[in-house]
């Protein structure tokens, strides 16, 4: 089956779309019910304090400890036995890193559209099924005469996580979740450009303008003038369709990312990278911008 074939016929299953709508608004619900506590535990889940997000790094742990698991259980059946201990401990080693990847990637899948959501669901739960089946052979391992069972179950385990990562690269590298989408924008200007007549914007306002080939975002906040990469890092929502709040930020309407407006430095996500800024001035009743630093 080819890949647009295996992906088709996953989006093409109601059934998900179904699941996904009753599952995310409680996960949704479950970071709210927390309050501040609660959207700062959504923020380290995601990755916002690391710049990058969190769920791939971890899955590397699971994915990596059982490969492990599966050479060395290979090497056991080819009557190499010392190799038994080292096996169970990767094995368990991966359960643990599965439990950190889970809890992120469900923190990440509740901020994505029900198209990747459908997808998403699939992955998440591909990678429980494999890891109940890795549970159940860490138990029978402890037995001689069910050893064999044991490995048998790891080896269909590591067939279905395999198949789960590859729809985990699918997420990433076909719909772009958890990819930065300012980053492929065009060229920012290293020259100041002018974009609006100063007159034109009001305080509290904000606008989408032309600075060269990109968007930006321009808006007037205490008397002040801020300008930000108009696509938001996250899923490339349009920022001057969400919120100007009055702590000098602004919100995505699509999933609720918060930037800042001074530097585009990330507030609370699910946005880990930050919005690209721009250094912003007056000149001729001309608001102009570039790229922040870009006259240095």
């Amino acid at each position: 089956m080819e890949q647009n074939s295996i992906i088709n016929a996953i989006e093409a299953q109601e059934w998900l779309q179904k699941a996904g709508d009753k599952v995310h608004p409680a996960v949704i619900n479950a970071f709210k019910a927390g309050g501040e506590a609660g959207l700062q535990v959504k923020d380290a889940l995601h990755g916002t304090w690391l710049g990058h997000p969190l769920h791939p790094a971890l899955t590397d742990v699971p994915v990596g400890a059982w490969t492990t698991a599966a050479v060395l259980d290979s090497m056991e059946l080819m009557g190499k036995k010392k190799y038994k201990a080292g096996a169970d401990a990767a094995v368990a080693v991966g359960l643990v890193g599965a439990m950190g990847a889970a809890v992120t990637g469900l923190t990440d899948w509740s901020g994505t559209t029900k198209e990747r959501r459908k997808v998403g669901l699939m992955h998440g739960m591909l990678n429980v099924g494999a890891a109940a089946l890795y549970a159940t052979s860490l138990v029978l391992r402890r037995k001689k005469k069910t050893r064999g069972s044991a490995i048998g179950l790891s080896m269909l385990g590591y067939g279905i996580v395999s198949f789960s990562a590859y729809l985990g690269g699918h997420l990433s590298y076909g719909m772009q979740v958890g990819v930065d989408h300012t980053a492929t924008a065009d060229t920012y200007p290293t020259d100041f450009v002018p974009v609006l007549a100063d007159k034109e914007l009001e305080e509290g306002k904000m606008r989408c303008l032309k600075a060269g080939d990109v968007n930006v975002l321009l808006a007037r906040q205490n008397g002040k003038l801020f300008a930000l990469a108009h696509t938001c890092s996250h899923l490339g929502g349009p920022l001057s369709e969400g919120k100007l709040l009055e702590d000098g930020s602004v919100q995505c309407p699509w999933h609720g990312s918060i930037f800042s407006l001074e530097d585009g430095s990330v507030v609370h996500g699910p946005a880990t990278e930050p919005q690209p800024n721009f250094d912003v001035r007056v000149t001729n009743g001309q608001i102009e911008v570039r790229k922040a630093g870009a006259g240095k």
